[in-house]
């Protein structure tokens, strides 16, 4: 994946380099060879009302383009949800050329069960663990959802905020996030 990172009236921090870098890591190990392109924009926006940053996610991808655009006060939580709202679009955008190939219908198909939900950690191992729900449903998550925090941090009982669907074993977190 080709990848270019642009600053705009700001000077470009290691933090958020060093998080690009791994936001395009993940994309990698889920879309390799579909994402051909990515444009990572931060812009500093002193001019417009809310001030602060605007971030364009420019992703080329065969026969479409998705664009992600977040304006906000912190560029790295700026980073993380547009790179959250990418890997879901990606996600349709594969999900659908899926369906079409395969003659299923688009409907219906690995939809969101919930948005945001609270739940606790219950248990963590070295790459993936569970989430116990407010309802006592156990969410499978890999580590490679974490967003705000590593498997290193996360110790059972531990408030964490996610997003889930059906996976293939039963319901998984698409992202997580701490408490």
């Amino acid at each position: 994946m080709e990848l270019k990172v642009e600053a705009r009236n700001l000077d470009m921090r290691k933090s958020w380099q060093e998080k690009i870098e791994e936001e395009r890591e993940k994309l990698i190990r889920h879309y390799a060879n579909f994402v051909l392109h990515l444009r990572v924009t931060i812009e500093a926006t002193p001019g417009y009302k809310e001030g602060g940053y605007e971030v364009h996610l420019i992703a080329s991808v065969p026969q479409d383009t998705v664009v992600v655009k977040r304006w906000g006060e912190n560029v790295r939580s700026l980073l993380v949800e547009a790179f959250d709202v990418l890997g879901l679009q990606l996600k349709e955008i594969v999900r659908k050329k899926q369906d079409h190939k395969n003659g299923k219908s688009v409907k219906n198909q690995g939809a969101l069960l919930n948005g945001n939900v609270s739940g606790t950690i219950k248990k963590v191992f070295d790459d993936y663990g569970f989430i116990t729900t407010a309802n006592n449903q156990d969410i499978f998550f890999h580590r490679n959802v974490l967003k705000d925090i590593s498997m290193k941090t996360l110790g059972a009982g531990d408030t964490v905020t996610f997003a889930m669907e059906e996976g293939d074993k039963g319901p998984q977190a698409t992202w997580v996030k701490a408490g």
